[in-house]
Order: C-alpha cells, then sequence, then structure tokens
C-alpha cells in the first residue's frame, strides 16, 4: 500500500488534497499545529519516521506583502525546509510533490508561461518560492514542482474570494485593480489534478519528473474576477451591499511587492498526461460557491 505524508494539510489546498490523495492510499496528514517547518530536525524525524513512497508539501508562507518585512521567515518556509524534504526524501528513493507559483515570473511577456521559460522573481515572496524549486531541483531526482496561481478556496482561511464576499457585504462601493491578468483558480482543481499525476506515476505510466504548471483553464483581471465573484453570489441569493465595483491600476493601489502584470500559466504539458484541460475558471467559481454556501 502507498504511503503518503501530507505536510500543510490545514491549508485550504491540503485540505482539498486530504479528500482526494486517499485514492492513492494511505495519508498521513500533518499540519502547522504538529510540524513546525523552521524546525529542520523535527522535519527530517517525521519524514524518516513516516518512511512514505511519496511526501506532498502543501505548506507555504502565501503572506506576498509581509513577506518584505520578514524575509527570513519566508525563506525558512518557502526554500529551507522544501530542500530538506528532497534530501530526505533523495535519501529513500520517495517522490516529493511541491507547489510552486506564478509570481516566480515577472509578468512582462504577454503569452502564457512554460515550464521551461526563464524565472525572474519581484519580491521576498516570489524569491523565497523559487529558491525552493532550486533547492529541490539540485537535490532531487525525483521530484514533481506544480505552479499555481491565484488560489482560493471554501477551506481554510481567507483568500480574494472570502475576502470579496466580506467586502461586498459591508461596502457599496469597492476598488479592484485591473491591470493584473492571471487565471483564478480552484483548490480543488488543483488536488484532483496533483492526484491524477500521481495516479499516473503509480501505475507507473511515468510522466516525467520536473515543472508543471496547473491553473484553471481562461483569463481575468482582478477587476473581471471580483465582479463574476458578486454575479455568481447574487445568483445563489447571497445579501451583497456592494453597488459599484470600479476598476484601477496598480498605481492607484500601490503594495509592499511587486506583482506580475501578466502571469497565466500554459497547462498544456499536465493536460497531456492527465488527458484533460483544466476546467474554466468562471465554472470552477460557480461550483466553488454552490459548495460554500451550502457548508455555510
Amino acid at each position: 500500500m502507498t504511503r503518503i505524508l501530507l505536510i500543510g494539510s490545514q491549508g485550504q489546498l491540503g485540505q482539498e488534497l486530504q479528500m482526494t490523495l486517499p485514492a492513492l492510499g494511505d495519508v498521513v496528514a500533518v499540519g502547522r499545529s504538529q510540524l513546525d517547518l523552521t524546525d529542520l530536525p523535527q522535519l527530517r524525524s517525521l519524514i524518516a519516521e513516516t518512511a512514505p513512497h511519496i511526501v506532498v508539501n502543501a505548506a507555504a508562507y502565501t503572506a506576498v506583502d509581509k513577506a518584505e518585512s520578514e524575509v527570513d521567515l519566508a525563506k525558512a518556509i518557502n526554500a529551507i525546509a522544501p530542500t530538506v524534504m528532497a534530501e530526505e526524501v533523495q535519501k529513500t528513493g520517495a517522490c516529493l510533490v511541491h507547489f510552486s507559483t506564478d509570481y516566480v515570473f515577472d509578468g512582462r511577456k504577454n503569452t502564457p508561461y512554460l515550464e521551461d521559460d526563464s524565472p525572474n522573481p519581484c519580491g521576498a515572496y516570489a524569491e523565497s518560492k523559487l529558491l525552493g524549486e532550486d533547492g529541490i531541483r539540485q537535490t532531487c531526482d525525483r521530484h514533481f514542482i506544480i505552479r499555481t496561481a491565484w488560489v482560493y478556496g471554501s477551506r481554510g482561511k481567507g483568500n480574494f474570494v472570502k475576502t470579496m464576499l466580506r467586502l461586498g457585504g459591508e461596502r457599496e462601493e469597492l476598488r479592484v485593480v485591473t491591470d493584473q491578468v492571471g487565471s483564478p483558480t480552484w483548490t480543488k482543481d488543483i488536488a484532483d489534478a496533483t492526484t491524477q499525476l500521481l495516479t499516473h506515476w503509480s501505475q507507473k505510466q511515468a510522466p516525467a519528473y520536473g515543472v508543471y504548471h496547473f491553473t484553471n483553464s481562461g483569463v481575468a483581471s482582478w477587476y473581471d474576477f471580483a465582479i463574476a465573484i458578486f454575479e455568481e453570489a447574487r445568483q445563489l441569493h447571497q445579501m451583497l451591499k456592494v453597488e459599484r465595483v470600479l476598476p484601477i491600476t496598480t498605481a492607484e493601489y500601490p503594495t509592499p511587492a511587486r506583482r506580475p502584470a501578466y502571469s497565466v500559466l500554459s497547462g498544456k504539458k499536465i493536460a497531456a498526461v492527465i488527458g484533460q484541460p483544466a476546467p474554466h475558471w468562471r465554472q470552477s467559481l460557480r461550483t466553488m460557491l454552490n459548495e460554500f454556501v451550502q457548508a455555510d
């Protein structure tokens, strides 16, 4: 029986992975209350004692702006800890799955980023994520690095969808950036694609190790995404106060960390492995909000 160690099980992606990974085997799920990723001896001991065939790392430092003032902490969680995971996995012959981000790119391209495009991170968070990728690549032969983007879900703590629903219930007018473009991506779709990729691997169908991009299909700005959230929420009879959503530029909403203006990722490589393209982001948003409202 395949044994899987899921690290970061309490986050919004980790909770979805807890629902899908059992299709592959026995899952040992560990969250931040049980594992301090800055405690490297504890991390090494956990992997050694669990003796997993697969380690799935869904843990990350994701506070993009806060990372500018917490550089060392972001690096510890996003770069040093994954590299240690890779070292331990390399010793045992297991496989490591790690999640990274569209923010490793600078956003100056205007066509979807491919897996072998050159990264150029623009802030401490993005730099820490790229360092994590590099550490894994240099340390462990058997790895899947899955870059994703604009992640949201019904589980876990805050994300853009939950923030918009909260603010839309409190304010009549919102201002949302319209000159940053990407692909909103539902955690459940990421978990499903990850599990399908690992299913092929476990059945010796041998997808090549390395980097894969996965997001929902389609493209939107944050403004487009916000409008869609409110439209779909009203279809579900959610009480919203918001009457106006005004498009603004990045320059009108300065943040400590610079975001890429264009961070659309090409999903063709992973689609060829799992045999299907990702659902459109609007379709997944609608399904997620249905689940979220029903669970409320």
